[in-house]
């Protein structure tokens, strides 16, 4: 006898499980078989099998209601619910995420087909223009020299370029959505469940229900799996920011007659930009961590040479582009942080 039996037996719901309750009498091979079968157990609870009675999941109350779905089943459902829809997705999201792909492909070939003279220019001058730091434009010039030196220019102009369409797309499509958020006090309380859950999500686990949608040769499969993931900081710490403001700065605008979207614009978003700022450097640093691991599905970049690494074990392969990821996560991290600086010094500096 199962363990729940006496649930079921107890409630009358032998027959729903499948085991319909005898009304009449035993045939004779009933009695013979029941004749060389064990004594029948005693009646009442047996208060000494308590000790090791399991919990009641899935598969424990299966055993004794075939009726009751096993764990498994409910894991294939899930499976079987989503490939039923997949199609009516596809069809809906594949025009809505085409110009990730095209934006991504656009970035790779540029970033891939400039000359590397040509391309360093460019960077150092937009750090320099972010930081406004000599030593700073020195650090990145040194680390692509180092970068170029042993032959990992490729691969990390690769994983730039994918950084930029996506840190770019997340503060484009997360500052207004953080903005709402300060804005509305239900819509707030109706996003932090989902942001909570994009953000402990594992990694891995973005990448399954694209796999099925999307094929692993477009770039939008991880695109969507990085911008899903790295968007969080940006919407979190805008609404914050917005919401920080102080009031009695509100008030002097709405006494000089300002409307609701000039003390957006003028007042609330200069004001949070620090905030805003250090969510941007927070979504960097996740889409770098995410494009390692969309190398799984044909990310290009220094992720590709990781997992080389790991598959062949080679020890140099991975230890040389894992310490290329660093020194990019190193700059990236030193620049958004001087650019955050200056906007902290501009804001500080009194207006007369």
């Amino acid at each position: 006898m199962t363990t729940y039996n006496f649930i079921f037996d107890g409630l009358g719901l032998r027959g729903w499980c499948g085991e319909p309750q005898r009304s009449g009498p035993m045939t004779m091979a009933e009695l013979l078989a029941r004749g060389s079968a064990p004594a029948e157990p005693k009646t009442g609870f047996d208060w000494s099998a308590l000790w090791s009675l399991p919990f009641p999941s899935l598969d424990e109350l299966h055993k004794a209601c075939a009726a009751i779905p096993r764990s498994r089943d409910l894991t294939k459902s899930l499976e079987t619910g989503f490939l039923n829809i997949r199609e009516s997705l596809k069809i809906v999201l594949d025009p809505l995420t085409q110009p990730l792909s095209w934006a991504l492909e656009t970035a790779l070939f540029v970033a891939v087909n400039t000359p590397w003279w040509l391309m360093l220019v460019v960077l150092l001058m937009i750090v320099w223009v972010a930081g406004r730091s000599a030593a700073l434009v020195a650090l990145v010039a040194v680390v692509m020299g180092f970068l170029l030196f042993v032959d990992h220019y490729v691969f990390a102009m690769q994983t730039l370029a994918i950084i930029f369409v996506c840190a770019f797309l997340c503060v484009v499509m997360g500052v207004p959505v953080g903005i709402a958020m300060s804005r509305s006090d239900r819509l707030q309380r109706l996003m932090i469940p989902v942001l909570d859950m994009l953000q402990t999500l594992p990694t891995f686990v973005y990448l399954i229900p694209l796999i099925f949608l999307f094929s692993v040769t477009e770039p939008k499969l991880y695109g969507i799996a990085i911008i899903l993931y790295a968007i969080v900081p940006v919407i979190r710490l805008t609404d914050l920011g917005i919401r920080l403001v102080d009031k009695d700065v509100i008030e002097a605008a709405e006494a000089f007659g300002m409307t609701r979207h000039q003390k957006l614009l003028r007042v609330q978003i200069p004001l949070a930009l620090p905030n805003i700022m250090a969510g941007v450097n927070q979504t960097i640093m996740m889409s770098l961590a995410m494009v390692v691991i969309a190398s799984l599905v044909s990310a290009p970049g220094l992720g590709v040479l990781v997992l080389r690494g790991i598959r062949n074990l080679e020890l140099g392969v991975g230890l040389m582009a894992g310490l290329g990821i660093v020194l990019l996560a190193v700059i990236l991290d030193r620049v958004t942080k001087a650019a955050l600086a200056r906007v902290n010094a501009a804001a500080s500096v009194p207006r007369h």
